[in-house]
């Protein structure tokens, strides 16, 4: 019986090459350390120049919408009469973005090691994710950025953890769901999306004890969770290791800001 549940537990592989997609901030780089905190009070100061509200009520707004949508972006341009690329461009724009940054010693060799392809899938805007790569020396690594303004359909803007959004981009790039891998800090993505069959990576080494998250770092590892790392070394060390176990199977995985 142990065997039994054991093999309904493995996740299935379509034999193809990993299709990574990385989560933007606190994911690649340590988002909490300076650009997190930074976001949270453009976008409440963007809520009380926009609403004209008090600071409580613009708080408990932006918290609320991330929590309900996914983004707080979302729920503003749902019940509320905003530009959302106003909004999007005001809260991620930083004249000093650099000396914010802090990441991986090696990030773009940890990156580049990883076999197969590679996209970012992040609820930030495009312009900032892609100074954030460029930065971050790692842009060229990555064949494509979904970022939120890509996310959006005819009928309205999406945002992670939505499904049906994640199945239109896969399906858009030729990926198979069974060959995806998500490595992300937010649990909530990774539950939702574990549903659909791909593979989740919870990297949890740039989480803080007041975070969003869903567990904190050192409590375990979800079920809906296959691998949890603290670093993204950790990742390349354990894609080793699975290569070296099964050198026949496709190397992979066994199993933030409110926008």
């Amino acid at each position: 019986m142990t065997t039994s549940r054991s093999k309904r537990r493995r996740p299935h592989f379509s034999g193809g090459r990993p299709v990574w997609l990385f989560d933007l901030d606190n994911t690649l780089h340590h988002a909490s350390h300076a650009i997190f905190p930074a976001i949270n009070q453009a976008m409440t100061q963007y809520i009380i120049d926009a609403l004209q509200v008090e600071r409580d009520v613009a708080n408990r707004l932006r918290t609320g919408y991330t929590q309900r949508y996914g983004a707080a972006l979302l729920g503003l341009e749902r019940h509320h009469p905003i530009d959302p690329h106003d909004f999007l461009k005001t809260v991620h724009t930083f004249p000093d973005l650099r000396s914010m940054l802090r990441a991986e010693r090696g990030l773009g060799r940890l990156i580049a090691a990883l076999p197969g392809r590679k996209m970012v899938l992040t609820n930030a805007p495009e312009a900032y994710a892609r100074v954030v790569l460029r930065e971050l020396g790692i842009e060229r690594l990555f064949e494509r950025v979904i970022a939120i303004e890509h996310m959006r359909d005819r009928r309205a803007w999406r945002a992670k953890p939505d499904a049906a959004m994640l199945r239109r981009h896969m399906r858009d790039a030729h990926v198979p769901l069974a060959d995806a891998i998500l490595v992300e800090d937010t649990c909530g993505h990774l539950k939702r999306y574990k549903r659909l069959g791909i593979r989740t990576v919870w990297i949890v080494g740039h989480l803080s004890a007041a975070g969003p998250s869903a567990r904190l770092p050192g409590t375990g590892r979800p079920h809906y969770v296959d691998r949890r790392i603290r670093s993204l070394k950790s990742l390349r060390l354990g894609t080793r290791a699975s290569r070296r176990a099964a050198p026949r199977e496709a190397p992979a995985p066994s199993a933030g800001s409110e926008r």
